[in-house]
Formats: C-alpha cells, sequence, structure tokens
C-alpha cells in the first residue's frame, strides 16, 4: 500500500463501501482535496478498479479488503493501517443496507432476519469498526468520523404527520439508522475531551443501487455532507446530525 514516509505529512481517510456509489464518491472528493483514501471493498478486484479509477484523477487512492461483517477483515484492516501510516484521520462509515420496500410500513412483516441482517451491516459493524480503529483515530491530530446515517432514523419527524418521512416506513432500515445516531450521539460524549469530532450525516435521497432511479439527487452531491463533515475544522460541531449545511432533528 506504499510507505507511511510518504503521506506522514498529509490526512489519511478510510471509507467503507467504497467501490461504488455514495462511498466511491466520497473517496474522490476528498482524494481531489489531497486526502490519501483507502477504498474499504468486500471485494478486493472491485476495491483495487475503483482506486485505479481515482489514481487515474490523480487521486493518492488504495484498495483495503474490508468486509464489515468480518471480524478478521476487521483487524486486518486496523492492523494494515497502522503499520503503512501509524494513524488515522477520517473514517467515514458508509457501508449499509436496505432489504425492505421503501413503499408502505413493515413493521408487521419485516421478522427476525431482516432485522438482524440489517442491524448486523448498518448498526453492529460500524460500532465494531469504529472501537477497533479508536486508537489509529486518536493518533490524530484532528480526527473525524463520519456516521453515513439516513433522514429515515429520525423519530421526531417519523412522530410527525406530514413530515417528507411520514409515510415510509421500513422498520428494519429505519431503526438501525435511529440506533446508529444514538452511537453517533453516545462516542461523542465519550470522546469530548478528544479532538475527535463525531457526526451523523443523511446524504439526501441519491440515485444509488439503495436509492434508486426515482431518487431526487445525483451521486456527486450525495457525497458532499460526509465530505464536510469529514473536513470539519477545529470550531466545527460533534454529536449532530446533518445534510449538507443544516442540522436535522434527532
Amino acid at each position: 500500500m506504499g510507505n507511511a514516509e510518504a503521506t506522514s505529512s498529509g490526512r489519511v481517510a478510510l471509507i467503507t463501501g467504497a467501490n461504488k456509489g455514495i462511498g466511491f464518491e466520497t473517496a474522490r472528493q476528498l482524494g481531489a482535496l489531497g486526502i490519501t483514501v483507502l477504498i474499504g471493498a468486500r471485494d478486493l478486484d472491485r476495491g483495487e478498479a475503483a482506486a485505479a479509477q481515482l489514481k487515474q484523477e490523480g487521486i493518492d487512492a488504495r484498495a483495503l479488503k474490508l468486509n464489515v461483517l468480518d471480524p478478521n477483515d476487521v483487524h486486518a484492516a486496523a492492523a494494515t493501517i497502522a503499520r503503512e501510516f501509524g494513524r488515522l484521520d477520517i473514517l467515514v462509515n458508509n457501508a449499509g443496507i436496505s432489504v425492505e420496500s421503501m413503499s408502505g410500513n413493515s413493521t408487521l412483516t419485516s421478522g427476525e432476519q431482516a432485522l438482524r441482517q440489517t442491524f448486523q451491516t448498518n448498526f453492529f459493524a460500524v460500532v465494531e469498526l469504529t472501537q477497533t480503529l479508536l486508537p489509529l483515530l486518536k493518533k490524530s491530530a484532528a480526527g473525524r468520523i463520519v456516521n453515513v446515517s439516513s433522514i429515515l432514523g429520525s423519530l421526531k419527524l417519523h412522530s410527525t404527520e406530514g413530515s417528507p418521512i411520514y409515510a415510509t416506513k421500513m422498520f428494519a432500515y429505519n431503526s438501525s439508522k435511529t440506533a446508529l445516531n444514538a452511537f453517533t450521539i453516545h462516542l461523542a460524549h465519550a470522546l469530548r475531551a478528544t479532538k475527535i469530532k463525531v457526526n451523523s450525516a443523511h446524504p439526501g435521497w441519491v440515485k444509488t443501487d439503495l436509492g434508486g432511479e426515482g431518487a431526487m439527487m445525483e451521486i456527486v452531491d450525495g457525497a458532499k455532507t460526509s465530505v464536510r463533515l469529514a473536513t470539519l475544522p477545529e470550531d466545527g460541531p460533534s454529536g449532530g446530525y446533518f445534510h449538507l449545511e443544516d442540522a436535522l432533528p434527532w
């Protein structure tokens, strides 16, 4: 992956699920800022292809095999980052899944399997990866953690008749993002005495495999919130929930 000397003065970012979609565009935009980007991907070949594409654009991109559900991959990734860079400056927890239809209310039909599958990727894997990488983030001069959530995790908006998401009741997905938001709040509090900032990002409804063709936003815009939160200045917020410049209600 290179040597630590070559990147000792620049920032290093890990983006999970970064071989396509919003994750890939997040890596591209961070890389364009001169940040070394580690392309976390379940399939190393796809990660290598994504990194090669970014390298053609002059970005320092490296593929990193990382199935967030595999503890061996998680610990191997941490060991590789420690060996090659000695620290991690930015972690974007981008990988996520949904196994439900966006129409209707799935609360009566989303069984244990759907809930476990969704929470395993969208919540438990994020917690494990973040906790594993925290020692490296603490070595950064200004660590940044971005949890890619969704406006669909907002309990306030879900309970407010007439809100933009009131009718979108994907029980497993929405509640996994609510749990992820709770992790953001708790982690930010735990790290309040450090220089690490932790925030939840709502990318928007984006034209990806997850968002579908009916989505309102292009991928280039869907990455902007994560990039902003990954590069916050010292006086930036921590423990917040944002879409672009706007704070969202929990």
